[in-house]
Order: C-alpha cells, then structure tokens, then sequence
C-alpha cells in the first residue's frame, strides 16, 4: 500500500471588502479564485452593508485589525498572487503599501470607487494616494470607465478616450493598465490592455444584455491573479480572465437572486474555461 503523494495549489490572497450577498468583495474573489483552480485567502478590508440593490453604508475595519490579519496569512502560506479591491481610505493605502512593497509576486490592483450600482466607494482624498502608492506596486489595475473618469478627471465613455486615458495611467505610474469596457454604450465591447514599449491590445466581445453583472469587476482581477499564480503571462491571463467573466455574466443572464443587479455564475462550463486555457 503506498502512501498519498503530497501536493499543492497556486495560492491567491484578496484584499478587499466584503459582501453579505455574496456576489461581490471578497465571497467573489473567493468564488473565482476557487473555480480557476487556485486557493484563496482573504484580508477584509472593510465591511460594507450592502445587496444587489446598492451599498447602504460603511464600517470601518480597525488598522490594527487589517496588520493583524496579513501578518497571520504571510507567516503561514506565502501567496503566489495577490488581488486588491477595496481600499478606501489613506490609511489603509499607507499600510497595505508599506507591508507589500518587498513582496515577490504579482498584484493586480482594482481600483474600487464605484459599485455596479453607481454608488461611490472611496474617499476622495484617498485617490491620490492609490495613485502615488498602489499604483507603482501593482503589476496591473484594471479600472472601468467610471474609475478611469475619476482617475483622469475626464468622462471616458469611448474607445478612443480610452486609449488617452491608458497612456496618461501609465504616465503616472503604472506598470500596466486594463480599461475594462463593459459600460460602452454599444453592442461589441473593448477593453484595453497597456504596457510600457507596447502598442494597447484589444479584446472584443459581445454584449450582454443581463442586469447579472454585480462583482465583475472583482471577479474579473481575481481571475487574472489566479492565472498569474499560475505561472500565465499577463497577455494571456487577461485574455482567458476576460473569457472566463463573459462565460460566468452568461451562466447567469436568467438567474434570479435578489432585486437587484444579480450575481456572476462563477461555476458556469469550468471545463470548457480549462479547454481554452490549455490551448493558449
């Protein structure tokens, strides 16, 4: 009889806010990180009271408690990626900045200032500091169109406003950009991927018409993350990452939870997202 033979799994810390709903912060990351084939750990960053009607208010998670948390995740099981979210005052900038900045490892950075139901998430001064911060850290930010306003202060709701405000984000800093274009007001969607020394990449894909779409956004970096933890180049990662949130947006385009703006299908044809994974 011959004993089990030990194995392990990419690991993926999230660092972000919760959602008693379920269907954004860190339930989502988990979720994605999870289905992608990875194990998830979580830094609660704050504790929003909201559903899938809309954030109802904010509780503060003391600094202490946030340092205490990262402490106990990095003495224990070192991660291979790391995703943020929701980070939305200074202090918690300054802190999470302060501990990861000799981290090895990638970090894709969302910028979370506004939720799926137009409620604003962050401080206003706090922006600044993401920048000056966060920024220079993460491998990626992957901001949607009403981020990227904030960010440039300019209303971005084209592709080639798109394309001006990904070089400005680099100009300030960043080593790369994703310009998620969900909220284009048309039927093909574009999303813009920057880097240093190279031309944008696109990445098209038909709309979807569902209101089902609360947590992409936190979805859509923690599937990237995974993939990095994988040992997946960025290209790729942000390209199956994209397919996966388009197949996970349809897996629930006729699902009912809540009133409001409803949930991803994280699970939706994990096989099928595995397929296209090895044929990249």
């Amino acid at each position: 009889m011959t004993k089990d033979k030990k194995y392990s799994v990419p690991t993926v810390l999230s660092i972000a806010g919760f959602d008693g709903s379920g269907g954004a912060g860190i339930q989502a990351d988990t979720k994605t990180i999870s289905a992608l084939g990875c194990y998830a750990m979580n830094v609660l960053t704050a504790l929003p009271v909201q559903n899938t009607q809309g954030v109802r208010r904010i509780y503060e998670i003391p600094m202490a408690a946030v340092q205490d948390q990262l402490d106990a995740i990095f003495d224990d099981i070192y991660p291979d990626a790391i995703k943020i979210g929701m980070v939305h005052n200074i202090e918690l900038v300054e802190l999470i900045s302060a501990y990861l900045k000799e981290y090895k490892g990638p970090i894709v950075f969302d910028p979370v200032m506004v939720s799926t139901s137009g409620h604003k998430l962050i401080h206003d001064d706090t922006v600044q500091a993401c920048i000056e911060l966060l920024f220079p850290l993460a491998t990626l930010i992957t901001p949607n169109l009403d981020e990227v306003s904030v960010l440039v202060d300019e209303v971005i709701d084209n592709v080639e406003k798109m394309e001006k405000a990904g070089n400005t984000l680099l100009a300030k800093g960043c080593q790369s950009v994703l310009i998620k274009g969900g909220h284009l007001q048309s039927q093909e969607l574009t999303s813009l991927l920057f880097q240093h020394k190279n031309p944008p990449i696109e990445f098209k894909s038909q709309k979807i018409n569902s209101k089902n779409t609360h947590g992409s956004g936190c979805s859509l970096s923690s599937a990237i993350a995974s993939q990095l933890a994988q040992g997946v180049g960025l290209d790729s990662a942000v390209d199956f990452a994209l397919a996966y949130i388009h197949a996970a947006i349809a897996g629930s385009k006729d699902l009912v939870i809540g009133k409001g703006n409803g949930p991803l299908n994280h699970f939706h044809n994990p096989l099928k997202l595995i397929q296209y994974e090895l044929d990249l």
